[in-house]
């Protein structure tokens, strides 16, 4: 009988049923991490191939992981529970993440991480970058923006305290080092502004770090601005500077006060551009976010205004 059931394992529509599935176009977040849920599905279908080669089952298990099941992992997601989700504005939100005791999530500054969620049946990944210190302890915050038409965002308005989500990582190719720049030029649109939070707060927290900073934040409304007690407390420190760029108003006459002198109105164009290159303190490199055509644009102007490819990272 055990000879009957081995070799009804090793028939060929047996070996099938253990394929790995291809992902759907869905299941890309499209950041370009690195492994991509499709590299992974090469790699497991590699594996699939050599194990019904030699008609091994054992060869479709990998190595065997040494690390805690509760560390982030950029192969595989891990769960981490909801202890808090804050709306920030009608659309966005702020959400903390559990860690156990007092661990980091150990990421670098601006590294982001891949969320898993699931709507209708069909799953859906999508990048977002922690905002929370580098450093923090026993949690971590993301920034995130719900849109109407968004199966995402059905799936994060439906998070509630004590909800798990998943999530792999880390990803991300900049790693900033303290005094690298002399100046970083921060321009971001919308929730662009996440991997800016924890860089700029890694250079206020260290005292040894004499690195200038000049961040742009380009919103619609002054209403729309995030986290402007945050960004308010670390334009207090004698090397940063802050200033917005709002779409959709055109006076400073209904804003506070201490927002009056460094609100533009309109749009982050060539011209403005030039003018934050040329009143740096030290020479720049830019870090950009926003959008694909944000991106694209702003690395255009930052051309034009005498920055080399190499001066500036779109994140």
């Amino acid at each position: 009988m055990m000879g009957e059931r081995e070799e009804d394992d090793d028939t060929e529509e047996a070996w099938l049923q253990l394929r790995p599935m291809e992902p759907l176009p869905s299941q890309c977040c499209g950041s370009g991490c690195s492994p991509c849920v499709f590299d992974l599905y090469h790699r497991d279908l590699a594996r699939w191939e050599a194990a019904r080669a030699s008609k091994d089952r054992s060869l479709l298990r990998g190595p065997e992981s040494q690390s805690c099941p509760s560390k982030l992992n950029p192969e595989t997601f891990v769960a981490f529970c909801i202890s808090a989700v804050d709306r920030l504005t009608k659309d966005t939100y702020r959400v903390r993440f559990a860690l156990p005791g007092n661990s980091q999530l150990g990421l670098q500054p601006g590294q982001h991480l891949i969320l898993r969620g699931i709507v209708d049946d069909l799953e859906i990944q999508r990048a977002y970058t922690p905002i929370s210190p580098a450093n923090a302890e026993g949690y971590f915050e993301v920034l995130i923006k719900c849109y109407q038409m968004g199966l995402m965002s059905r799936y994060v308005e439906s998070w509630r305290a004590g909800d798990t989500a998943f999530w792999r990582g880390p990803f991300g190719d900049f790693f900033y080092k303290p005094n690298q720049y002399g100046e970083l030029l921060m321009l971001a649109a919308g929730t662009g502004l996440a991997p800016m939070v924890p860089i700029l707060q890694s250079i206020t927290d260290n005292e040894d770090d004499e690195t200038f900073v000049t961040l742009v934040g380009c919103f619609k409304t002054f209403e729309s601005i995030y986290l402007k007690t945050f960004l308010q407390e670390q334009a207090c420190f004698w090397n940063v500077r802050t200033f917005f760029v709002l779409s959709q108003e055109s006076s400073s006459e209904q804003l506070p006060w201490s927002y009056q002198e460094k609100t533009r109105f309109g749009r982050l164009g060539q011209d403005l551009i030039k003018e934050l290159v040329s009143c740096c303190r030290r020479k720049p490199f830019a870090l950009v976010c926003g959008s694909a055509e944000f991106n694209k644009d702003i690395a255009r102007c930052l051309l034009c205004a005498g920055l080399t490819e190499d001066s500036y990272f779109l994140f």
